[in-house]
Order: structure tokens, then C-alpha cells, then sequence
């Protein structure tokens, strides 16, 4: 069973997921995790603490499911590490649905939140710099700078695609054939560098 921070945390993202960040009340959170106000505000002080944390839940779930791997089955190549890191996020499932989603929604939030935005940038520049080393070890003769570009736009189109499916705008095998692509030209790119 899942501590009761974790089952508030599963709960918050859920409703930013649903109603956004403005939508975020605590006494709807308390109703969505079966808990009274008071514990959330023990656990997470206000709703400041509320959302810093929900975004580092949604950091790590999205780790979890962007890595976990057959413990039967052969590591990974470089290439394949880097392809599932990228093209797990296209997945249609509640969990990757509503981490998306909160994730936008955490994201639209913070163009008016200072203190979001911070944690966000942080986030972002942490996801950057993941997909920046997989792909340095795809192609290691290329620069840190080039690398590091390579990885911003990636994840910045991972991310604009994952809002299109999520919107309707686009299905997720061309969402994700898209992705394919991309990665096979930055990797063709950095080859070339």
C-alpha cells in the first residue's frame, strides 16, 4: 500500500491533470486521496509544497516507467536506451496520460508563477542533460554543446507532440513515427559534427 504523501501525490496529480494547476484546491485533493486537509498540509505545509513535490513525483514516475526493464532480458543498446527514454513517454496509458498532462499543465502554470517556473527549468534542464549523456553514448565523439542542443530539441518536440496526442491533434503512431524520425536525424546530425 502506498504512503499516505505518495497516495496525496497520485491524487494532485491526477486533479492538475484534470483541472490544471488554477483548478488545484485542497479540499478536492483531500476528497480525490481520501484524506482531510489537515494531513496534506502536514505533509506538504501549502500548496506551494503541494505542487513542488507533485512535479518531482511526476519526474520520477515518469523515470520509472521511461526505464523499468525485463530483469530476464538482455541490456539495452545505447541506441534502445535512448529510443525507450524518448518514445515511452507516447504511450497510451492512464499513467502516461496524466503525467503528460499535469506536466502541461504544470508548464502552461508557470509563464505566471516565478517559483514554478524554477522548479520547472530545473526539471527540464535535468531531462536535458539525461537525454544529452544517452545520446553522447549513441554518438560519443560529438561535443557537450552539440549533444546538449540535440537533447533541447528533442525534448522540446517530445513535448509538443505528447500535447497534440493528448489534445486529439494527432495520433500516437504518428506522434510517435515522428519522434522516430527526429531522433534519427539529430543522431545523423551529431554524426556529422
Amino acid at each position: 500500500m502506498a504512503s499516505r504523501s505518495t497516495q496525496i501525490l497520485e491524487a494532485a496529480a491526477r486533479v492538475i491533470a484534470r483541472r490544471g494547476v488554477r483548478g488545484l484546491r485542497v479540499e478536492e485533493l483531500a476528497a480525490e486521496a481520501g484524506v482531510s486537509t489537515a494531513l496534506i498540509y502536514y505533509h506538504f505545509k501549502d500548496r506551494t509544497g503541494i505542487l513542488r513535490q507533485t512535479l518531482e513525483f511526476i519526474n520520477n514516475r515518469a523515470e520509472r516507467y521511461t526505464t523499468s526493464r525485463d530483469p530476464d532480458a538482455p541490456p539495452p543498446s545505447p541506441r534502445e536506451e535512448l529510443d525507450d527514454t524518448l518514445l515511452l513517454e507516447l504511450q497510451d496509458t492512464v499513467e502516461v496520460r496524466e503525467n503528460s498532462s499535469a506536466w502541461g499543465e504544470l508548464r502552461a502554470s508557470a509563464v505566471f508563477d516565478t517559483e514554478l517556473r524554477e522548479d520547472l527549468a530545473r526539471a527540464t534542464l535535468t531531462w536535458v542533460q539525461d537525454v544529452a549523456a544517452l545520446l553522447g553514448q549513441v554518438q560519443p565523439m560529438a561535443s557537450a554543446s552539440s549533444l546538449a542542443a540535440a537533447a533541447e530539441r528533442l525534448t522540446a518536440l517530445l513535448e509538443g507532440l505528447s500535447m497534440r496526442w493528448l489534445s486529439g491533434g494527432i495520433r500516437i503512431d504518428h506522434a510517435r513515427d515522428l519522434m522516430r524520425g527526429a531522433i534519427d536525424a539529430e543522431l545523423a546530425r551529431l554524426g556529422q559534427i
